[in-house]
Order: structure tokens, then C-alpha cells, then sequence
């Protein structure tokens, strides 16, 4: 299983696909599958069945997961970087290679 260095809150820029240069919050990560569910990007339309919880069925918008390869971190600054560890105190903290700034 690999290391995901997207985490959930984490403020990321999509760098690659139909919505290059969209910014968002995720919500979730999937490590299985190395996705992340944005805030507001990659909708889609599913069609509903009426059920109890939603007695009128029809269509709904809802965020889908985006592959974390097109995903890139943002910055206190709003600059994409790419994100790696190191050891602080006897802690391990993740780091913007670009400012060298703790995450």
C-alpha cells in the first residue's frame, strides 16, 4: 500500500483533466484506490429511485472521486507544491518542497 500525501482538509489545485485549474477541499480519501472526493469539482449526475429518504427520486449532483495524480497541495501563499516528510523533535511532519514551510 502506498504512502498518500493528500490528506483529508488538505486545499489542492487540480493539475490535470477536464478540471485543470479548479481548487477545493477534499473531503475524502480513498487509499485502495489512491482517489480523493474535491468540494465542488468532478460532478456528476446520478439518477434516483424514490426511496424514503428521498421520496421523489430523480436526479441528483454529487461530487466523484479524482485521482490523486491530478491533484497538487496548495500553500498558505496559494502555490501549488509537492509535499514531503522529514523528522522534527522525534516527529514526523510533512513539508512543502518548494518553501520548506511545515504542512
Amino acid at each position: 500500500m502506498t504512502k498518500l500525501k493528500i490528506k483529508t482538509g488538505d486545499t489542492v489545485k487540480v493539475i490535470a483533466g477536464d478540471h485543470k485549474g479548479s481548487e477545493g477541499q477534499v473531503q475524502k480519501v480513498f487509499i485502495e484506490k489512491n482517489k480523493a472526493i474535491v468540494e465542488g469539482i468532478n460532478m456528476v449526475k446520478k439518477h434516483t429511485k424514490p426511496s424514503a429518504q428521498n421520496p421523489q427520486g430523480g436526479i441528483v449532483e454529487k461530487e466523484a472521486a479524482i485521482h490523486i495524480s491530478n491533484l497538487s497541495l496548495l500553500t498558505s501563499k496559494g502555490e501549488t507544491t509537492r509535499v514531503s516528510y522529514r523528522m522534527e523533535d522525534d516527529k514526523k511532519v510533512r513539508f512543502s518542497t518548494k518553501s520548506n514551510e511545515v504542512i
